[in-house]
């Protein structure tokens, strides 16, 4: 069992964790590096075997585990890919598995972790809380707790992620790692240190849950009053003590990422990528525009990829509006046949493409006088719908840009 993080503990991790991982392969991101002005490679551990990194550390630790420990039946807490990870190596070593998850969980990681055989307990609204319920079941029932983080050996599992970078891509300057409490973090930074100090390792939190960058600017590990992200797989209020000197000392800097970089940076994996990447995954993308413009080779992990169906309708409308290739105006018009067809006819000139239209008769007691209309418009971009809205201007319908109604 891996006490300490070493390079002869990465290279035992490294051989077991072949057992059940898949090469995810490093991609070379065309359209990244050409917004970012760096040589970008995406890390697709979204790709792997229960859609995300964490059965690495998972089946690594699992594998360490005696009999004995085997025999109680194991438990952990997690937001949905640590919890799948658990599931599966505790099938494949014979083992009872507990999971406990919050109740925000979206549904598809919990159906995907029963699937894998767990007995999964829903409790808390964020993960701190269903740590806390994990670790009392483990002492009611004589359970095993396989931290999802906070243990070296779970992290030197993770850290066999950065011993792939560099066996593919040994000149790598960078490498950005996606942080919630600081597992990944941990043995990304640890391996990449010993294997080239001159490596830099840039940590990416959600801003509204930045509880490692919090933890290290105070020089202990603190805890944060609460979170507000989309980033759910990073949704952690403290990181873990035992990580935490690790990431203190081996990564070089932590930025943080708001959620609406993160709906943009899922369009990005879609469209440019064909590649659905959950939002936590999605921390690195979005903190691969913070660097400087530098022409540095640098290799940004993509953590997951367990995303809802619904949390992606979401997002990709989001993504959309913010976007402007969908947007809604409103205008008034007299209330008089023909009126629809001249709007109509000057979003058509300028290639708009409508998608919904709201006729409200009864936003003035003078209908005469004016009517709603408001028009939802698919365009190709910012600009665009800029051009559209100028349109309907010039032609004498003084247009208002509205919240999107889709």
């Amino acid at each position: 069992m891996a006490e300490m993080l070493t390079l002869e503990a990465f290279e035992e991790a490294s051989i077991k964790v072949k057992d059940v991982t898949q090469e995810t392969k490093l991609q070379e991101s065309p359209q990244l590096s050409a917004a970012t002005g760096n040589r970008v490679w995406l890390k697709p551990e979204n790709l792997q075997r229960t859609g995300a990194y964490k059965v690495r550390g998972a089946y690594y630790k699992i594998s360490t585990l005696s009999p004995e420990e085997l025999g109680r039946g194991l438990i952990t807490a997690s937001a949905g890919n640590h919890a799948q990870g658990v599931a599966y190596a505790a099938s494949r070593a014979g083992a009872r598995s507990v999971v406990v998850m919050p109740t925000t969980t979206p549904l598809i990681k919990v159906e995907r972790t029963k699937a894998l055989g767990a007995e999964v307990v829903l409790a808390g609204d964020v993960y701190d809380e269903s740590c806390e319920r994990a670790l009392e079941l483990a002492e009611e029932q004589g359970l095993t707790f396989v931290h999802p983080f906070n243990d070296p050996t779970v992290a030197t599992g993770q850290g066999t992620i950065a011993m792939e970078i560099v066996q593919e891509l040994p000149l790598v300057d960078t490498i950005l790692v996606p942080i919630g409490g600081g597992g990944l973090a941990c043995g990304v930074a640890t391996f990449a240190k010993l294997y080239n100090p001159k490596i830099r390792v840039v940590g990416v939190e959600p801003a509204g849950a930045a509880c490692m960058r919090a933890s290290v600017e105070a020089g202990h590990v603190v805890k944060l009053p609460g979170a507000d992200t989309i980033a759910d797989g990073t949704a952690v209020l403290e990181p873990g003590d035992k990580v935490f000197p690790y990431v203190r000392d081996n990564v070089d800097e932590i930025l943080t990422v708001e959620d609406e970089e993160l709906i943009v940076a899922f369009l990005d994996m879609v469209e440019n990528h064909k590649m659905i990447v959950e939002n936590s995954g999605l921390l690195t993308v979005a903190a691969a525009k913070h660097l400087p413009a530098e022409g540095k080779r640098v290799a940004a992990i993509l953590s997951g990829g367990n995303m809802d169906v619904i949390t992606m309708s979401s997002v990709v409308q989001h993504g959309l509006i913010q976007r402007g290739r969908i947007f809604t105006v409103s205008v008034l018009l007299p209330d008089r046949p023909g009126m629809l067809v001249k709007v109509a006819s000057v979003v058509a000139e300028n290639n708009g493409n409508v998608i919904k239209l709201d006729h409200n008769q009864f936003v003035s007691t003078n209908r005469n006088a004016a009517v709603e209309l408001k028009v939802t418009i698919e365009a190709f971009g910012a600009g665009h719908r800029d051009q559209i809205v100028t349109a309907l201007a010039d032609a004498g319908f003084a247009p208002t840009v509205v919240q999107a109604q889709l």
